[in-house]
Parts: structure tokens; C-alpha cells; sequence
């Protein structure tokens, strides 16, 4: 493992030269342009984001999750990816739970081919493969609005081997919607929800939709087929969250203008993840 460990290193140095010429100034420009595009907020991430949860082997997030930290997160961001979140489900600790964005669905194209199609991934994914039973359970999403985005302004990864600092819980709602419901979604949400939780002290950092636009990298697959509302808020702690969210969904307004609302337009019950950040997670 230790040889294995000093190779894939060597590569992951002797790589990041290259990777960074051949896509430096491809991503400088798309940067540059987003910035324009969203009236300058470049803190705002991103136009494409991937919600991908991982099942991992029984004892293996920590080894998975060592392993990611410390080849995966650098490479990846070299040719044009920002690794927003990496965690542990709370209710489920065996899977790795991440997100990742993109400026576009081209960017995100050409960075994948550029960082799957490498030399580093090649030589390590066998044993980043050796630690899943599934890894297909992957939502392509867009925000909702332009200030629906993560606000990644003023966040600093800690260093491989850092010890981390304070942080928070992310309780992630995933919302399956009925295809009629979809479009008129975020708006009712916006309207009649997000009040409501920010009264009961719930703060919405970031909401997406399902991103309609075919997969452009087949290698990896997505659901498709599917409208999800995803809504992500941040916590002080795990006690706090379930107070808060107790407090909004208990209260007589949800029960008696919320609740029937969802009963009409979602299909099935909601995916609440409820997501401890790892050491290096930007998203603390």
C-alpha cells in the first residue's frame, strides 16, 4: 500500500503541470465569462452540480474516504471540477455522500474525460473501486436561481493532514416530483416553504431541480427520467437540526398549507440526508 500510496503520488504531481496547460486556459475563460454571466458573484457555485451518494462496503468509508481525500480532490479541481462537499450520511454510514460542480454541461464533458481518462485515475481506481457496491445513485442538477447557488465565498480546504476545523450538519431533502409539478416547483417552494422553515429557524443555503439536459459523459451514469427538487440547509449541529426541522414540519401553517401541497405534487416520500462534512470538505 505504501509503494502503491508514494506512485500514485509521484502521479498525481507529475500530472497536475500538464493537466493545468492543456485545460488551464479553457476553464480561466469559462471562470471569467460565469463571472459576467452572474453579474460578478464568482463566490456562487455552480451552474451543473452532481448530488452522487456512494454504498460502500461494510467498514469501508474511512479507508474510501482517506483515499479521496487525499488523491482525488486536487486532480479533480486542476481541470476545472469544484469539489463542493464530501460526507458521511448520518443514518447510513456506510455511504459516502458528495458533491461536485461544473461551470456548464461542456465544461463538465471535457473535465471528466480530462481527469477519468488520466493516468492518476486509472492507476488508483481499482482501489477506489474495491470499496463500493454501488455508485450510479447520481442526480444531475441545475440551481433554481441564480442566488439559489452555493455561496462558496471565503471557504479554504484544509490541508492533507490538517487537523479540521468546527463544523457544521447539512440535512440534504430530496423531493421527487410529479412531471406536471416540476415546472412551477421552485416558485411554490420559494413562496409558501422557504418562509415557513426560515421562521422555524432553518436556513435554505442552496435548491436545485433536475437538470433535463442528456448526460454528456455516458461513462458515468445518472438517473434520468426523474424532476427532483433538492433543497440543502446548514446546521449548527445534529440537535439543533432536528429542532428546527421538527419545528417548521410540526407547525399548524405546514400541516395545514404545506403538507397537503406536497401530498398533491411529490411522488413517494422525501430523501432526507442528514450529512456530517469529512476533514477536507469545502462545505463545512
Amino acid at each position: 500500500m505504501r509503494v502503491q500510496q508514494r506512485r500514485s503520488r509521484g502521479l498525481r504531481h507529475a500530472l497536475f503541470g500538464a493537466i493545468s496547460t492543456m485545460a488551464g486556459g479553457l476553464f480561466a475563460t469559462a471562470a471569467a465569462t460565469a463571472g459576467v454571466a452572474d453579474g460578478g458573484d464568482a463566490a456562487r457555485c455552480c451552474r451543473v452540480v452532481e448530488l452522487r451518494q456512494y454504498a460502500l462496503r461494510p467498514q469501508r468509508f474511512d479507508v474510501f474516504s482517506d483515499l479521496f481525500e487525499r488523491e482525488f480532490i486536487e486532480p479533480q479541481e486542476a481541470v476545472g471540477i469544484t469539489v463542493i462537499g464530501q460526507f458521511r450520511n448520518l443514518d447510513d454510514p456506510e455511504r459516502f455522500v458528495w458533491l461536485r460542480g461544473f461551470p456548464d454541461m461542456t465544461s463538465r464533458a471535457v473535465a471528466l474525460e480530462a481527469f477519468y481518462g488520466g493516468a492518476l485515475w486509472k492507476s488508483l481506481r481499482d482501489e477506489a473501486n474495491a470499496n463500493f457496491t454501488d455508485t450510479d445513485d447520481v442526480l444531475l442538477l441545475r440551481p433554481t436561481a441564480a442566488d439559489a447557488r452555493f455561496d462558496l465565498g471565503g471557504m479554504q480546504r484544509t490541508a492533507i493532514g490538517a487537523v479540521p476545523g468546527a463544523t457544521g450538519i447539512f440535512v440534504a431533502t430530496v423531493w421527487s416530483l410529479d412531471a406536471a409539478a416540476a415546472p412551477d416547483f421552485p416558485r411554490w417552494f420559494d413562496a409558501s416553504v422557504r418562509p415557513l422553515l426560515a421562521r422555524a429557524g432553518v436556513s435554505v443555503i442552496a435548491s436545485f431541480e433536475t437538470d433535463p439536459t442528456p448526460n454528456n459523459f455516458r461513462r458515468l451514469p445518472v438517473r434520468e427520467g426523474e424532476h427532483v427538487f433538492v433543497w440543502i440547509a446548514r446546521f449548527a449541529d445534529r440537535t439543533q437540526a432536528d429542532a428546527a426541522l421538527d419545528r417548521a414540519t410540526g407547525s399548524a401553517a405546514w400541516q395545514m398549507a404545506v403538507a397537503p401541497e406536497l401530498v398533491k405534487r411529490l411522488l413517494g416520500q422525501p430523501q432526507v440526508l442528514r450529512l456530517e462534512p469529512t476533514a477536507r470538505s469545502l462545505l463545512r
